[in-house]
């Protein structure tokens, strides 16, 4: 066996998440979101996993919430028992895409230009493919980490993580048993300062995710005539006053601390009078970093009536709300306030996390990321949206967005997430096994 401080990933291994993430984006594990239609995509994903990890000799737990739902779990042993183990989790599910409005086939996982082409490429295949990578070649080469490694690849993300995460914390607690810590997305990823040196953003914080359905009741009768009492008029006002409303700015201690670390870095000053102009001026991260500085409450959908001159009873709003941490009460008081008396609000919640941006794991990542660009500086950042790290949570893992990768300084990485034309650059995924291979022999 080798020891987990000896050399680098070889470069086979760095050659083989290309291939591994353009065979998973090949696979279509869409996640509707809706039961009827979502299929077994999940389950054949995840039992591609479970075979490549099975065939270099992992004992791998395979699991499905219910039918079609596919789950994969194995533990790589290390060489202190006694320490807290790491998980590194990811989800296999993918979010729908409209065939028509991209260059390639979504699901051809095509390798051109330079890049990775497909759902899921960014979200997250490309991180699937880079932990698959490094735990079959850790396996391979007899490596052993300097902690235990808990290898996790998960469903049902992309819709609340209720046939995923959630399902395997509250059913299979055990498998997880004595980890402390973990890393999943959306982190790691660079952004450039300038022609020579890169900030690399680890997630230390993730806004809350608050799924809001507001029910608005009436009397029903003729469309031809009056009605004071109409469900569609009541719904309509809550959801115009809930989708204006600017809610204030919130200072939090994550975002203060990329703010600091972006005046250190570039000079750019955040004043608070015009904070939200001044993010601005980083380029396309200043989508997500504004969207940490207040809440949120986006509507998203609409649902009432089913005749044409039918008044109804009843009509509905979905809003999807973000939340930042330490405002969970006083959000949901003021979205109550918004929406008037008449309107009832039924809540799904998955609380913000924030953790702190230190220690010897944060430590273990710098210097991961160091060791593959001398010229780049590790920052904590928050995330606007949510991952499994929020699930894991509830257990006491202390989870951290770091999924490696160096960017094109041209390349808007956010808005490929969920987007058209979703794709990786293959450089960046064979620097991301690099840095993800250092981490796990190290950390």
């Amino acid at each position: 066996m080798t020891h987990a401080t000896e050399s680098r990933i070889p470069s086979d291994a760095e050659n083989e998440v290309v291939q591994l993430c353009s065979e998973l984006i090949q696979i279509e594990s869409v996640n509707t979101g809706d039961l009827a239609t979502i299929g077994d995509g999940e389950a054949l994903a995840a039992k591609y996993i479970q075979a490549k990890l099975d065939e270099v000799g992992y004992e791998t737990t395979y699991l499905e919430s219910i039918p079609g739902r596919g789950n994969v779990i194995c533990r790589l042993k290390g060489a202190d028992p006694s320490r807290g183990a790491l998980l590194i989790h990811g989800h296999v599910d993918v979010v729908p895409a409209n065939a028509a409005e991209w260059t390639v086939d979504p699901f051809s996982g095509a390798i051109q230009d330079g890049y990775v082409w497909g759902r899921g490429a960014v979200d997250m295949k490309d991180m699937v493919a880079m932990t698959l990578a490094v735990a079959l070649d850790f396996k391979r080469r007899g490596v052993v980490p300097p902690r235990d490694l808990i290898f996790a690849f998960m469903s049902d993300e992309e819709a609340g993580g209720y046939y995923g995460a959630i399902w395997l914390v509250e059913n299979h607690p055990e498998l997880f048993a004595g980890a402390t810590e973990a890393i999943s997305e959306v982190g790691g990823f660079s952004i450039s300062l300038d022609e020579t040196r890169r900030a690399y953003l680890i997630a230390a914080a993730e806004k809350g995710v608050a799924w809001a359905t507001l029910k608005a009741s009436g009397t029903a009768g003729h469309g031809s005539m009056t009605n004071s009492d109409n469900a569609v008029t009541r719904i309509a006002a809550a959801v115009t006053a809930l989708g204006s409303y600017e809610f204030p700015i919130v200072r939090t201690a994550t975002v203060d601390a990329f703010l600091a670390a972006m005046t250190r870095l570039t000079g750019v000053e955040f004043p608070d009078d015009d904070l939200e102009g001044s993010v601005s001026k980083l380029g396309g991260i200043a989508r997500i970093v504004n969207s940490t500085l207040r809440n949120t409450a986006n509507p998203t959908m609409l649902n009432a009536g089913y005749k044409m001159n039918v008044i109804p009873s009843t009509a509905q709003a979905c809003v999807d709300c973000r939340v930042l941490p330490g405002t969970e009460d006083s959000f949901r008081k003021l979205v109550s306030e918004i929406v008037g008396p008449d309107v009832q609000i039924e809540w799904v919640w998955n609380p913000p996390l924030e953790v702190p941006f230190e220690g010897a794991l944060v430590e273990a990542m710098k210097a991961a990321l160091l060791s593959e660009d001398a010229d780049g500086t590790a920052i904590p950042y928050m995330l606007s949206g949510g991952t499994d790290n929020k699930i894991f949570a509830t257990l006491g893992i202390q989870g951290y967005g770091f999924s490696p990768l160096r960017l094109p300084s041209d390349l808007d990485f956010s808005a490929l997430f969920h987007g058209v034309d979703e794709r990786v650059p293959v450089d960046a995924l064979t620097f991301g096994t690099r840095v993800l291979d250092t981490f796990l022999r190290t950390c």
